[in-house]
């Protein structure tokens, strides 16, 4: 069990690890909170939808890394680990396999700590995933990830809350270094699409957060995955990522086209 002492939490600053649990049906989140994600929905009526929409992509890559014999996860940006989580799709496959969830939101650690207290092949970690080396010599991360074996590195809807700049390409670097071949790198992002206009109100609207977004086009995406091989379909608009039956909530135009995800080896 942890015993370290839990961040602070502050719940007048709306949280993104908050607002997604919202959207996804979860009961960790505040005023603050819900007064940006009413907002959201107003803007984007579909908002839960397309949230759905990339846990199930995120569902199917870490069920695709663990297919391949992957039994390790290291989840950044993990926000708050509602239904269908890693750990979840991992154990599906591999009842043994390993997670270690990482977030800057002091909300998503607390809640996970307590939730994986009685697990010992889970921890959660309170860390800047921009800060590699610091954050993979975490304890958690050492007694339970072995990176001399492949690793599922995740990424999921998390990189559209970085700026570019040499902090994001260094960071980036510094994951695909220290992964074994044979690891995997699953990435799902925003992008303006076609609605460039509604994607702009959104984005000014989560720049009142602490995590301001920053959409990129597909191109600007595909470059997250340098020096990884993108495997099939490639980059893609999530439910489009090896759709699975399971994943059969009907989506508008909207919903489907807005989040990209793609997985990459190494």
């Amino acid at each position: 069990m942890n015993t370290r002492a839990e961040p602070p939490i502050d719940p007048n600053r709306p949280s993104a690890a908050r607002i997604a649990d919202l959207f996804l049906g979860g009961t960790h989140h505040f005023a603050s909170d819900r007064a940006v994600a009413a907002r959201a929905i107003e803007l984007v009526p579909e908002t839960p939808a397309i949230a759905r929409a990339n846990r199930g992509f995120l569902r199917r890559a870490v069920k695709y890394a663990a297919g391949r014999g992957i039994r390790q996860f290291l989840d950044l940006g993990s926000g708050i680990p509602s239904a269908n989580n890693v750990r979840e799709a991992a154990r599906d496959v591999a009842p043994d396999a390993r997670v270690v969830h990482v977030d800057l939101d002091p909300t998503a650690v607390l809640y996970a700590r307590h939730q994986l207290a009685d697990d010992p092949r889970a921890a959660a970690v309170h860390g800047d995933l921009l800060r590699p080396a610091a954050l993979l010599d975490e304890p958690e991360i050492r007694d339970l990830l072995d990176l001399d074996q492949p690793v599922a590195v995740l990424l999921s809807s998390v990189l559209h809350f970085l700026p570019d700049g040499p902090a994001l390409d260094a960071a980036l670097a510094t994951y695909r270094e220290a992964a074994t071949p044979g690891s995997v790198l699953a990435i799902s992002h925003v992008t303006p699409g076609d609605h460039t206009d509604l994607t702009e109100r959104f984005t000014a609207l989560y720049n009142r957060t602490e995590t301001p977004l920053t959409p990129r086009e597909p191109a600007a995406v595909e470059r997250l995955f340098a020096g990884w091989r993108l495997v099939e379909p490639g980059l893609v608009y999530c439910p489009q990522w090896r759709p699975d039956p399971e994943d059969d909530e009907p989506l508008s135009d909207l919903a489907l086209f807005v989040t990209l995800g793609g997985v990459g080896e190494k």
